[in-house]
């Protein structure tokens, strides 16, 4: 059959797809999602369409429309796959730091660069988490995420807890309500063009870590 940019595909198999072609399915929405998180980082959530999208990738309306029913399929989908990767890279300091300081500094480090290097990514995030308040399509894909973080965080809190020797004093939704509000501060200052954006924020996290997991 014909898709909608013109380009011959196969008629989709009446009976159960493969393991085969659900992997190739699956991996084509993660190349559309990659192609497309430029535009959506930088215009955002209610200034992109899928046309929009299609017009600054490589790919047809079309095709996006083919894997992704609508905009908020798709935007969700590349965020969930972004923040997923997020997780990951703090994962491996729990994993691998052996002192409360190397904890502490590969913690802050990695929160500096990554707001530095994908600071439109995060503003995204944000976007999306704003959104949710009003679109609640978004909603249980948003706490999905906001979770995800939030258990990140405290494994980070846990960890450092543990090399100290002591506990957390507060509950995991507060520890992550603070380290994510000291993160959008600094993302705002950031945007704004604000030098000390980063450099603050890694003082402030070093500041807040050893007030709520005080050593004893």
């Amino acid at each position: 059959m014909n898709r909608v940019d013109g380009t011959q595909v196969a008629d989709p198999p009446t009976g159960k797809p493969t393991r085969r072609q659900v992997d190739k399915v699956a991996e084509r929405r993660a190349q559309l999602a990659d192609a497309a998180l430029k535009t959506l980082s930088e215009l955002g959530y209610a200034r992109t369409s899928l046309r929009e999208i299609a017009q600054n990738s490589e790919f047809s309306h079309g095709v996006l429309h083919y894997y992704f029913n609508d905009k908020v399929d798709l935007i969700t989908y590349c965020v969930r796959q972004y923040k997923a990767q997020c997780v990951t890279r703090y994962d491996q300091i729990v994993a691998t730091a052996s002192t409360p300081k190397q904890l502490a500094d590969g913690f802050t480090d990695t929160l500096g660069s990554t707001l530095s290097d994908e600071a439109y990514m995060h503003r995204l995030w944000y976007d999306l988490r704003a959104q949710s308040l009003f679109e609640e399509s978004f909603r249980a894909d948003v706490a999905e995420i906001d979770s995800s973080l939030e258990r990140m965080i405290w494994r980070i809190a846990s960890r450092y807890a543990e090399l100290v020797g002591t506990s957390v004093t507060v509950s995991s939704p507060v520890m992550y309500a603070l380290f994510d509000g000291l993160f959008q501060q600094a993302l705002l200052r950031f945007l704004s063009g604000d030098p000390e954006a980063i450099p603050d924020l890694k003082a402030r996290i070093r500041e807040i870590l050893p007030r709520v997991i005080p050593a004893f």
